[in-house]
Parts: C-alpha cells; sequence; structure tokens
C-alpha cells in the first residue's frame, strides 16, 4: 500500500503531532508499505531527503506572525499557487492508496484533500488541537468562526474519516464537523517508551546545579491552553514547606504570563526555563524528577504526558478518569488527578493543586512506585506506537480497499 503522511509540522520542527506523523511514518515503512511525507520548511532542514525508509519532501513555507490567535506560535504555512502545483504534482506521481493527514487548521491538509476529491482518494485526518478556548471569549469566538467558515467547508470537499484521540476531542468533533465528515475512528496517541527510560538524572542536577533539590518539570509549550497559571499559583503553597523546589519549564515560551505572576507572587526563583530541547534530552529530565506536571486547564492529556507515564515520572493532572474513552485512569493507581476549580471549570484548583504536589513530594520515592509499575502498563497495554500504528494500518488498508472495491482512484496497493 502507498501512504501518504501530510502535515505541516514535521521533525526536526517540535511538536507533539510532528513525533507522532514522524514515529506512524516509520512503522508504515517497517512493515513494507511505501510512505511519502510532505511537511512544510522548517530552518535548514534539506527539501528532500529519506531517512528509515521514509521519503520526506518539504514544500516551502512562510511563518504565521506571532500573535494571541496563533497562540505566539511559531506555524508554517505553504499556501500559494507554486505549492498548490507541487503538492498535485507530487502526489499524481506518488499515486498514493490513501492519504494520512495531521492538523485540520494546516494548508497542506487542505491542498492535500482538495488533491484527494479531484482523484477520489480516501483521506484520514488526525486532529491533534481543538479550535477552542474557554480561557478568553473572544478568542473562543474566533476560533468557532474560522472552523465554521473555513475549517468545516474545507474539510466537506474531501470528507475525511477523522481519528478521535480522547473525549474532548470526541465532543468537539461532534459539535464542529460532525455534518462533514465521512466518520470517526477511536485511537490514542501512541509514544515510544523505550526511548523515555533510562535517563541520566545525575547529568541533569549537575547540569542545572539542582543536586540535593526538589525537582518538578514541565514539559511542552508554554501557550494559553498550557499556561501553568495554576501552577504557579500553586507554588507558594508548596515552596514552605519545600524553599529548595525548583519547577523546570522545557519547551518554548509562547506565552508568558505565567512568569509575570510568579514575579507577583515572588516564586519566580523557582521556576527555570530552558526553551526547546531535543527530544533524546527528555528523559535525562524525567529521571530527574519527583513529578511532571502541565496539564492544568482540562483540556486532555497530550503526547508529553505520556512520555512521563512511560518513564516512569508520577504525574499530576487535571483529566477526567475516562478522559480516553474506554481507557478509565485512577487518581493515585497510574496518575495523580489534580482536582478542577468547579463542576463547570475543568481547570486546576491551585490549592487542591499545591495540596497533590506536597503529597507527592513528602514521599517522591514512595509516589514513584505507587505509580510507576500502573503507569508503564497502562502504556504498554494501548498507547505505544507500535500498537497504536497497527491500528492505523487497520484503518488505512480498510479504506483503501473499499476504494478498490469502488473501481475509483488513481492509487493501487502493493
Amino acid at each position: 500500500m502507498r501512504i501518504a503522511v501530510v502535515n505541516n509540522f514535521y521533525p526536526p520542527r517540535p511538536g507533539g503531532s510532528a513525533h507522532l506523523s514522524q514515529h506512524l511514518a516509520h512503522k508504515y515503512a517497517e512493515a513494507g508499505h511505501e510512505v511519502l511525507v510532505l511537511t512544510a520548511t522548517y530552518g535548514d532542514s534539506p527539501a528532500e531527503e529519506v531517512r528509515d525508509g521514509v521519503r520526506i519532501v518539504r514544500i516551502h513555507a512562510w511563518t504565521l506572525p506571532k500573535n494571541r490567535f496563533a497562540a505566539n506560535f511559531d506555524i508554517g504555512f505553504t499556501s500559494s499557487p507554486k505549492a498548490k502545483r507541487r503538492v498535485f504534482e507530487l502526489l499524481d506521481d506518488f499515486s498514493p492508496d490513501v492519504v494520512h493527514q495531521h492538523g485540520q487548521f494546516f494548508d497542506l491538509t487542505w491542498l492535500s484533500g482538495w488533491w484527494a476529491r479531484k482523484r477520489r482518494i480516501p483521506t484520514l485526518l488526525s486532529i491533534h488541537t481543538r479550535l477552542e478556548t474557554p480561557l478568553s471569549r473572544f478568542n473562543d469566538f474566533v476560533y468557532m468562526m474560522a472552523d465554521r467558515l473555513l475549517v468545516a467547508p474545507l474539510m466537506r470537499l474531501h470528507r475525511p474519516k477523522l481519528v478521535v484521540m480522547d473525549i474532548l476531542m470526541d465532543r468537539y468533533i461532534d459539535k464542529r464537523y460532525r455534518h462533514v465528515i465521512s466518520g470517526k475512528v477511536a485511537i490514542p496517541v501512541g509514544i515510544e517508551p523505550e526511548a523515555l527510560r533510562g535517563g541520566d538524572r545525575q547529568g541533569v542536577l549537575e547540569s542545572l546545579q539542582l543536586d540535593g533539590r526538589r525537582v518538578v518539570v514541565s514539559i511542552g509549550h508554554v501557550i494559553p491552553q498550557r499556561s501553568r497559571i495554576a501552577l504557579v499559583k500553586a507554588l507558594p503553597l508548596v515552596l514552605e514547606r519545600f524553599p529548595d523546589l525548583v519547577v523546570v519549564v522545557i519547551g518554548g515560551v509562547y506565552h508568558d504570563e505565567f512568569l509575570h505572576l510568579a514575579k507577583e507572587l515572588g516564586v519566580e526563583h523557582a521556576i527555570v526555563t530552558t526553551g526547546v530541547l531535543p527530544q533524546n534530552r527528555i528523559p535525562d529530565f524525567l529521571a530527574a524528577a519527583d513529578a511532571e506536571v502541565h496539564e492544568l486547564e482540562g483540556l486532555g492529556f497530550g503526547t508529553a504526558s505520556l512520555e512521563a507515564l512511560a518513564a516512569g515520572t508520577p504525574v499530576i493532572a487535571a483529566i477526567e478518569p475516562d478522559n480516553f474513552l474506554d481507557i478509565i485512569v485512577h487518581d493515585g493507581r497510574e496518575l495523580f488527578i489534580a482536582p478542577p476549580v468547579s463542576s463547570t471549570d475543568p481547570r486546576a484548583d491551585p490549592s487542591a493543586l499545591a495540596g497533590v504536589l506536597l503529597r507527592v513530594l513528602e514521599d517522591p520515592v514512595g509516589a514513584r512506585d505507587q505509580v510507576a509499575a500502573n503507569a508503564q502498563l497502562l502504556i504498554e497495554n494501548h498507547f505505544t506506537i507500535g500498537r497504536v500504528a497497527e491500528r492505523h494500518l487497520e484503518v488505512l488498508t480498510e479504506m483503501a480497499e473499499k476504494r478498490q472495491r469502488s473501481g475509483r482512484g488513481i492509487g493501487r496497493t502493493a
């Protein structure tokens, strides 16, 4: 089978969807399928290369100006008449049986969807980000209108099948896209657990001069949906008991409100920001951490949190027990759940979060032992990239075979 993987984000550009699409592309190739990746240019990455049996073509991109609607995030877009011709030529030449797209609001998804509509090739679309935020009514209105006036009409052109990764995404899809898609399939995010284990704990402690201090890591770009505000508000209470505590924030700071708040509360000395780090450095920080904390807005449970679970690091998060639909998690069994502000406000309550942090920090070894084995078993049973790739391939194969039976399209199955 020939599979085109499409994502404006792809390594070396950092991000959860970038790494997931790369892992899946490699697994598709390992399973004997031909794989073409279409992505946006990034830095000095080559325009075309072959890695691990995957052909990667980067389409010339321009960067969206950093602003509050893009969460000050570094987003590369490719839209231009030349890009359209290039994408159509590449896909016509490759002749895929199916297209696996990542990200509903990226222009490579729109271009490949346009191509797929014309060639009658089925598309599977993984949505990694919901265009909504309870943190700003104005921004939420803008996102809703973008979904209604731009994303949904473009999605209607090729009517993809959507990958549902968690319960919040399921609700979002039903609310925004149910009339413009061909169906849904539940597949969680996948990770490589072995790559997260055996990190160099001492090396991190020495390099940041943290030896002997309690360490909380907070992994992921700082954006409004992962603002770290609740964590900063919890720090005064935590620092009363552990004055040597340090919070290490790993990722790009695209929304710096938490730093201003930390200064106001007099806790800025307890925060270290590293900026974006290579993926191979993350295991070292997880090994050095007494806990990992960043999912505090009640907006889901992403790749970085799954990676921390795989490493056996205690994770504290504002998450619903049925976040993963039919996969149920429990407070104190696989992770520690930060109580919400209220039944209508899913954000972590700072005072309650402080209590959970103190509970973990007062016995970090015990806390790790309490949840590590269960967390790692959860990952092995449901979230390894191998299991997730197998499920994707089942769905992609069904879609390609259905198209073949109908006698339509230009692709062919190997």
